[in-house]
């Protein structure tokens, strides 16, 4: 290519200036106090418990059995890294005292609201209306999420669920159907969905079943899921829903991909003759599933143009502009090399190298290190990627730059613009970054360009693609 990053295989020391560009997802640091607070107290615990809850299924369901799983193994690792993340910063929000912070920045915003009419008039009552519409998320958030948890975790209801709305978007002009529908993405959803059931495995799809009925049979008598309880007759007893968990799975042909790639190709009317029991729960929830997606529109149909203005109200409060949020656009941010103190006493270095590696070595996953790079460790064949003050061949580095979700690939480049890492990675502590930044422990993480290197020449035995790169 004409143009193209060079590398600098001497790659970076602590307190060298780094600076990237990529496309950070989303952040939330101008939210109000109710949606942190909401976040913090309602939305992240619940998650978590469920994604543990399910975590620990799966393990305990492929402890004796290597099958499982491998079946359950990218879905684990999906779960745990959400989790971990939400940890994280739930964590990150109590050490700074997020919610409470930004509570006294919301205090002063509204006295000096209040203290111009005009000012009140325009925007009076923004964080009392923004705050409404969080309240009212509260007030059906363990309707919404069992409602939602059955679709998304009941491989065998969330795949008759896709079925039966595929039948009816289909039907719509293209531009009017849901983003999944449309032609242009109706290919993939199918592949997706297909796919999914090569790791299925109905023991655990029916324990993830029973308990979402078990969560939903204690939702208050107004936010009820009307036709879980007509299934059940009311009655949520061990035996009753054992009973109903019979008859679903042994009724239903939603496993068999041959059968679902069948239904896909179905109109609403020849769908309506087919009898599944899933089908047949997917139908009857389909009201329930476009009452909650239409909520979820009119919510953030009502906190875009609110959050509009209220980033006018504190462009005047304080004067100048600010950064935005991010929103997958091209973002630049920069630092340099630098460690932190996670906790007091204790110091993380900014660059890690082949020996920890090495120690973290089990023999198994994910710490399965192939014997050939033992050995070259345990010959110290470093060759020109040794670091020359750590003796040793750097792993990956930490910089205190401001990414987030969405920088992975980004890469890490020098003060003359030269590739020295690529970006794959925040810090513990620095999951927080999506609410909050701090100079005390924000950090992201790269692998080493030396690493790279290292492992393409000495490891992978391929000096061709060094000599071709113009490293010698």
């Amino acid at each position: 290519p004409k143009r193209f990053l060079r590398i600098q295989p001497r790659g970076v020391d602590e307190g060298d200036f780094v600076f990237l560009l990529g496309y950070p997802g989303r952040t939330y640091r101008h939210s109000a106090a109710s949606f942190l607070a909401y976040e913090e107290e309602v939305r992240m615990p619940n998650v978590v418990d469920w994604y543990s809850w399910q975590i620990d299924l799966m393990e305990k369901m492929g402890a004796e059995d290597r099958g499982v799983a491998l079946l359950h193994a990218s879905r684990i690792k999906g779960l745990a890294n959400t989790m971990k993340n939400y940890r994280g910063k739930l964590k990150g929000m109590k050490r700074l005292g997020l919610v409470e912070r930004r509570r006294e920045e919301e205090k002063a915003l509204q006295q000096f609201i209040e203290a111009d009419p005009k000012r009140q008039e325009r925007f009076g009552t923004i964080l009392a209306d923004i705050a409404a519409v969080y309240e009212e998320e509260r007030a059906t958030f363990e309707y919404e999420m069992v409602l939602g948890n059955m679709g998304r975790f009941v491989q065998m209801l969330g795949i008759a669920s896709s079925v039966h709305e595929a039948a009816i978007e289909r039907q719509k002009p293209d531009l009017e159907r849901e983003s999944a529908y449309m032609d242009r993405n109706f290919p993939r959803s199918k592949e997706r969905l297909l796919l999914g059931l090569r790791n299925y495995y109905e023991p655990t799809d029916r324990a993830v079943f029973k308990e979402l009925i078990l969560r939903a049979s204690k939702l208050p008598p107004a936010g009820r899921i009307k036709p879980l309880d007509e299934a059940l007759a009311g009655d949520f007893s061990e035996k009753a829903i054992g009973e109903y968990l019979d008859r679903m799975y042994s009724g239903t042909k939603m496993s068999d991909s041959q059968f679902v790639e069948g239904l896909l190709q179905m109109t609403p009317a020849d769908l309506d003759k087919v009898e599944d029991p899933f089908l047949d729960l997917a139908r009857a929830l389909y009201p329930a599933a476009q009452e909650l997606r239409e909520r979820q529109r009119v919510r953030r149909g009502a906190l875009d143009p609110l959050y509009a203005r209220l980033s006018d109200a504190k462009e005047l409060f304080l004067g100048k502009n600010f950064i935005p949020d991010a929103n997958s656009t091209l973002r630049l941010t920069y630092g340099r090399i630098k460690g932190y103190e996670p906790v007091d006493a204790v110091y993380y270095s900014p660059i890690t190298t082949l020996r920890g590696v090495i120690e973290k070595t089990t023999g198994r996953e994910p710490f399965d290190t192939p014997a050939a790079l033992v050995g070259l460790f345990k010959e110290q064949n470093f060759g020109t990627f040794e670091h020359p003050r750590l003796h040793d061949v750097p792993v990956c580095i930490l910089y205190d730059t401001d990414t987030t979700g969405g920088n992975s690939g980004s890469p890490v480049l020098n003060a003359r613009g030269e590739l020295v890492g690529v970006n794959f990675d925040r810090t513990y502590e620095a999951t927080i970054n999506d609410y909050a930044w701090s100079e005390e422990y924000s950090r992201s993480i790269a692998v080493d360009i030396r690493y790279v290197l290292w492992v393409t020449q000495k490891f992978g035995r391929a000096d061709f693609l060094l000599r071709e790169l113009g490293i010698e």
